[in-house]
């Protein structure tokens, strides 16, 4: 099921921006470290409207960890200095935007509830991006 994928990559978003919440470091991380946290909060709210989803259709969320990479669209990402952090998370919302956007056009009419929540979802992944992009301007 598609939306699975989208689960999975909404999972692996956590997991990066929960690590990246511990392990920043800097001048700039008390900052940093708090809006990874956010957005890890935002992620899991998107994991969680996905998987409510996924039942509501009668299927079966996957929350297992060994096929999150695999079915997801974005990779776990570890790197230790904030730059790189930016850098990475802002390439897998990128992903993640151009996979909703695929989604969104792929259900189209056919499932308005569905339609509606992936739009959703789009439009926080790109508030996500731009806050990234905003990031690494300054």
């Amino acid at each position: 099921m598609l939306l699975n994928g989208a689960l999975a990559t909404e999972l692996v978003f956590v997991l990066r921006y929960k690590r990246h919440h511990f392990t920043v470091y800097g001048l700039a991380s008390p900052h940093a470290a708090a809006e990874f946290a956010v957005h890890a909060a935002e992620e899991m709210v998107h994991a969680d409207r996905l998987a409510q989803r996924i039942v509501q259709l009668g299927g079966r969320p996957d929350f297992i960890a060994d096929t999150l990479t695999l079915h997801g669209h974005a990779t776990y990402n570890s790197e230790l200095a904030l730059p790189e952090m930016i850098e990475a998370n802002l390439a897998a919302e990128r992903v993640a935007i151009e996979s909703y956007g695929q989604l969104v056009r792929l259900v189209g009419d056919r499932d308005p509830s569905t339609r509606r929540l992936l739009e959703d979802l789009l439009a926080d992944e790109q508030r996500h991006a731009e806050e990234l992009r905003g990031w690494l301007a300054m």
